[in-house]
């Protein structure tokens, strides 16, 4: 598995004005699912302010942001660090996941154009390419776009929106767990599967199809975390 590199190796500083909130908070969030800051990593603000170049009011408005997405916690008398996922969360998230995935899965089944279809498919094998030579930033834009043209032709933005919150508290569990190549490959295949099932507009099966990626994803997921929960020090 790769080893991700230092926080302070990571270029977080951010270049542009507009949207300023927004940029800081995507930083960190990718700083975070793909490991640079660690579980239980305290964030000090001071040195979060002069690697990103940005000011404390920024930089906190950022982070209540994800605290709201459950990626960071505050707690008191120690401030904000990276939150540690129990394997009893981990669950319930992927237990979540799977039945919202499974209606976006029926919901483009019946919904989707012939054009998303295609792209949908197309993403699918950008995520193989991605997968022989692994890195956790591609990951996560490809993985990004399968979800995107998923959600929007499920037509569903109620779900849509619940689904991608879930997505980046999974984000954490689920680059570690791809990153073995053997749950990599398995993962594609059942991707293409799952390809199949939609263009023939087969509801039940799409549906079937996804559950067992969601579920297959949460075996491999929860491996990364040890028995009885990791320490939050």
């Amino acid at each position: 598995m790769p080893v991700p590199s230092k926080p302070q190796d990571m270029n977080l500083r951010v270049e542009t004005l507009p949207g300023l909130r927004e940029q800081v908070a995507e930083r960190l969030r990718m700083a975070i699912v793909t490991g640079h800051f660690k579980p239980g990593e305290r964030l000090i603000e001071r040195e979060l302010c002069d690697v990103m170049g940005v000011s404390r009011t920024s930089l906190r408005e950022a982070l209540r942001e994800l605290q709201a997405d459950g990626l960071i916690t505050l707690k008191p008398n120690k401030g904000m660090s990276v939150s540690v996922l129990t394997q009893e969360t981990a669950r319930s998230i992927y237990e979540v996941r799977q039945m919202l995935e499974g209606l976006a899965a029926r919901l483009f089944a019946r919904n989707a154009s012939a054009e998303q279809m295609k792209a949908l498919r197309e993403s699918v094998e950008e995520l193989a390419v991605v997968y022989e030579n692994f890195s956790a930033e591609n990951f996560i834009d490809v993985k990004g776009r399968f979800y995107d043209i998923l959600l929007d032709g499920a037509g569903n933005e109620v779900a849509a929106d619940m689904l991608r919150r879930i997505h980046t508290r999974a984000s954490q569990l689920r680059v570690v767990s791809l990153s073995s190549s053997e749950r990599a490959q398995k993962s594609i295949r059942e991707l293409r599967a799952f390809c199949d099932a939609l263009e023939a507009r087969d509801e039940d099966l799409a549906w079937e199809l996804c559950l067992d990626h969601v579920q297959n994803a949460a075996k491999a997921a929860l491996k990364s975390i040890p028995e009885g929960g990791p320490r939050d020090e």
